[in-house]
This record gives structure tokens, C-alpha cells and sequence, in this order.
């Protein structure tokens, strides 16, 4: 019989380094698999091999924690604005948790069964509705027994605070982390604040992912740890951000951005950017590190690769790539071979190859958030004339 595996807050508790995985819906985006729009992550079903690859990869990258495709994977999201998929929430979700398992068990990796905010939520509906939404996907989760439980991508701590309470019932551990960042949630709760109400209700791992890049993410959880310590109140801390950088961001987040989905590539972060995140996250006390949108294999790598000396080892991946570059000492031209040293990628001020380009981006900043009419849910898919409103709109900011 294989020993049984530790837990995730077994391992927390140990003080041990757990590092998350990638960017499923970005990645698969990218790969053909995932519609950008709806989001929805029903290639778990339609192209398991395409996802569970990708569990590999990041596997074999160096991350601990597989995380079920079951982002926005719940029925009402399933059929908002025309996204008419004919499969049901409870058969995507079962399909991501077995390729979640398989993965897992292929190393030393623990299943995370996630939700994530809701349409419903955004519509105004009441907290009876929201939280029957977030206990139908719960109903899969248990089912299958994923290993611990993550409600990740709020904008709003009460609908957080909702889903920590409903995934509390199964006595799993609970993992909270809103897409948010220093200034806190889109109704202005404070960072801080949003971290005391979440470990309050029930969360033992509490801090952000997406929307901002690694360093405000890093930022915004430092200020959760400060207010939940202040409050005396104890928990672990995950941090699991974009890896675009965004500095020109507001509250909301990259979606602002004119370049988001589809134009983001040159905010991306390189491999040597990941390693000065992993260690920033580490100094702030945050064990849980990983990443979210546009994050890959090789981003999760570099983190593994930065915390070998904490973890004691190096990712499988590491086999095909040497520390700092110190594979380029065989390559054929003498100029790249001078490159074989921290020095020279640590120093690296990477340029865009695009003259023409500005350094940082206005956000659209349409100030639209939870209860507004434009996010209200609607089952129809959006018409010309509702299209032809939003591009007017758009002139105007």
C-alpha cells in the first residue's frame, strides 16, 4: 500500500513550501481547448487529455496542489449570455476532479476542489440562492473526496464570506483567496479587513489570486496577515496572481486593461521575474505560492527552482533546465554562453521590440460592479443592439 499522502495543512503546519499550479483557462485558451468570454471550463469533459496534460506539466514544474478545472463550473454561469454548453455543472466538475486525482497520484500532489463567484451573486440574488449554487458543485467535491477546498475569484467578500460558510459544512479544509488587491474588494471592504472576515467564518488559508501581478498580490497579502494578526487571529496565507505585469491597474484588476484577453503577451513576466515573486512571497511569510492567468509550467518551475534550498529539492522539470541559465555553456555561439550566469538575467531589463508602443495602459474604468444592469445574468446571448450600446459606451471612457 503507497503511505499516505500529508494534508494540506499537515504540510502548512510543518512550515513546508506548497506551491499551487498555472493558469488553467489562459493556458487552454491559448492551446485551442477553453472559449475566451463564458470561461467555462468544459474541456475537462470534451478534451480530458488536453487537461490533464496540462495537470502534468505543472506537475512536473514543481507544484504540490492539483486544482480541479472547475473554475466558473457552476450552472448558472454555465448558461449566462448565450453560453448554451448542454453539459451540467455536476459533469464537468466530476470529469476535472478524476483527471485532478490521476495527476496527483502520479507524485506528491493533494486535489483542491474550487468555486468561484457567480453570476447569480453579481445579479442581485439572495444569499439562499448563492450559497444552493456554490453547495450543487460541493455536492461533486465530496463525492469524489478532493483533499481540501478553495474558493478563489471574488471580487466581493460577503459572496466569499457565502462560499467559505457552505464549503465549511464538509469539515475539509478551506482555502480563501479573492482576486482583489491593495485597495480592496469592488464595494472598498479593505484588504485587511476581507482576510479577518474570511478566517472568521471558517477559512484556514486566506489571501488573493489573479488580477494583479505577483508583487501587488504579494503587497495585498501582506496587509491581510498584518489585520488577521492584529485581530488575533491565526491562519496561513496563499498568494496566486498573474503573470502580466500591471502596475497601471485599479481596483479592478487587469480585466481593465485594453489589451485584456488578447493583447496582454508583452506584460508578460519571465522566468527570472518568477524567482524574484517566489522570493518575495516567502520573506512575507506566505507558504502557500503559485500562480493563476497567463502563469505556465516553466513560470511554476522557476518558483520551485528559486525555493529549492526551503524544499529540499528540485522539480523533475529542473532535469532540462540548468540554475540561472547554466545550460547556455553549450551553446554553439560564444555571446550566448556569456549569458550562462545569474548576473547577466538577474540585470536583464527586457525590451519589448515595439517602437511604437507605451510603457503602461489606461484601464477602462466603467466603475460597474455587483447589482449594476449591465452584469445583471441573462440566459440570451447578447444582441447586436445591447453590442452596439456597449461599443458607444466604450467611446466615452
Amino acid at each position: 500500500m503507497a503511505p499516505t499522502k500529508k494534508g494540506i495543512l499537515e504540510r502548512l503546519n510543518a512550515g513546508e513550501v506548497v506551491i499551487g499550479d498555472g493558469g488553467f483557462v489562459f493556458a487552454l485558451e491559448k492551446r485551442g481547448y477553453v472559449k475566451a468570454g463564458p470561461w467555462t471550463p468544459e474541456a475537462a469533459v470534451q478534451y480530458p487529455e488536453a487537461v490533464r496534460q496540462l495537470h502534468r506539466e505543472f506537475l512536473r514544474a514543481g507544484s504540490n496542489v492539483m486544482q480541479t478545472f472547475t473554475f466558473y463550473a457552476s450552472d448558472d454561469k454555465l448558461e449566462n449570455r448565450g453560453n448554451n454548453l448542454k453539459l451540467t455543472g455536476a459533469q464537468i466538475n466530476e470529469a476535472a476532479c478524476d483527471l485532478a486525482r490521476e495527476v496527483a497520484n502520479e507524485g506528491d500532489g493533494v486535489v483542491a476542489g474550487g468555486v468561484s463567484q457567480t453570476p447569480s451573486y453579481l445579479s442581485s440574488k439572495s444569499e439562499a440562492d448563492v450559497k444552493a449554487i456554490f453547495r450543487k458543485q460541493l455536492n461533486v467535491f465530496i463525492k469524489k473526496n478532493v483533499d481540501f477546498l478553495i474558493a478563489e475569484y471574488f471580487e466581493h467578500v460577503e459572496e466569499a464570506v457565502w462560499a467559505v460558510e457552505v464549503l465549511k459544512e464538509t469539515g475539509k479544509p478551506v482555502a480563501a483567496s479573492m482576486c482583489i488587491g491593495p485597495k480592496g474588494d469592488m464595494h472598498g471592504v479593505p484588504a485587511g479587513e476581507c482576510a479577518v472576515r474570511l478566517v472568521k467564518a471558517g477559512a484556514q488559508i486566506v489571501g488573493v489570486n489573479c488580477h494583479f501581478d505577483p508583487m501587488t498580490c504579494v503587497e495585498t497579502v501582506k496587509l491581510m496577515k498584518e489585520a488577521v494578526e492584529k485581530a488575533g487571529l491565526k491562519a496561513h496565507y496563499m498568494v496566486q496572481p498573474l503573470a502580466y505585469h500591471t502596475p497601471d491597474c485599479n481596483r479592478q484588476g487587469f480585466i481593465d486593461l485594453p489589451e485584456f484577453p488578447f493583447g496582454l503577451e508583452p506584460r508578460i513576466l519571465t522566468r527570472w521575474d518568477m524567482h524574484k515573486y517566489a522570493r518575495e512571497a516567502y520573506n512575507a511569510g506566505i507558504r502557500y505560492i503559485g500562480g493563476c492567468c497567463g502563469f505556465e509550467p516553466y513560470h511554476i518551475r522557476a518558483v520551485a527552482e528559486e525555493l529549492a534550498p526551503e524544499r529540499g529539492f528540485l522539480p523533475a522539470a529542473s532535469e532540462k533546465h540548468g540554475s540561472w541559465g547554466a545550460g547556455l555553456e553549450m551553446h554553439t555561439k560564444p555571446w550566448v554562453r556569456a549569458r550562462a550566469r545569474r548576473e547577466y538575467w538577474e540585470n536583464l531589463k527586457p525590451a519589448s521590440g515595439r517602437p511604437q508602443c507605451p510603457s503602461m495602459s489606461v484601464p477602462d474604468s466603467w466603475g460597474v460592479t455587483k447589482g449594476h444592469t449591465d452584469l445583471m445574468q441573462q440566459k440570451e446571448a447578447t444582441s447586436k443592439e445591447e453590442l452596439k450600446q456597449l461599443f458607444d459606451k466604450s467611446k466615452t471612457h
